[in-house]
């Protein structure tokens, strides 16, 4: 996705029994941010440094939706596993993925997969993309874009 472009036109599953339409969502800041899988340690890590400061994102009038290809039972879990307070995002047939550009060939263990490369997107309170991170390292990257956030105002 490049700087400038809107949060994109499509609607998906969400957690907390909701269908959510990113291009829809009105006057906030909107931070989306893609990880692998639920339940990992990475994700887990990634999930709980967003969730603890998910107040301090609110007074910058910003929401925060993780996405994954997890269905929406998997993620009904994590989320209550983990006490996450934003909501997650269900793209089991990668249409959020494929307009942010986060499937990505990936190696493990020297075998080759297509798997979503963390990645955490940012958008103004008019819907405009103004940041973007690819390849995120998880330790202090909520606090990085938490930054990101209060400079918005």
């Amino acid at each position: 996705m490049k700087i400038g472009n809107k949060r994109p036109n499509i609607k998906l599953e969400m957690t907390g029994d909701n269908t959510i339409n990113l291009s829809k969502l009105g006057d906030i800041n909107t931070v989306v941010y893609f990880y692998p899988k639920d339940s990992t340690p990475g994700c887990t890590t990634e999930g709980l440094d967003f969730s603890e400061r998910h107040k301090l994102f609110k007074k910058t009038n910003t929401e925060i939706y993780g996405v994954s290809r997890d269905t929406i039972k998997r993620h009904e879990n994590f989320k209550a596993k983990q006490s996450f307070s934003f909501e997650l995002i269900s793209d089991p047939d990668e249409k959020l993925c494929n307009a942010f550009d986060v499937i990505k060939l990936k190696k493990l263990y020297g075998r080759e997969y297509m798997g979503i490369e963390r990645s955490t997107f940012l958008f103004d309170k008019s819907g405009k993309l103004v940041k973007e991170w690819r390849k995120v390292k998880v330790k202090g990257h909520a606090e990085e874009v938490l930054l990101a956030c209060k400079e918005l105002d």
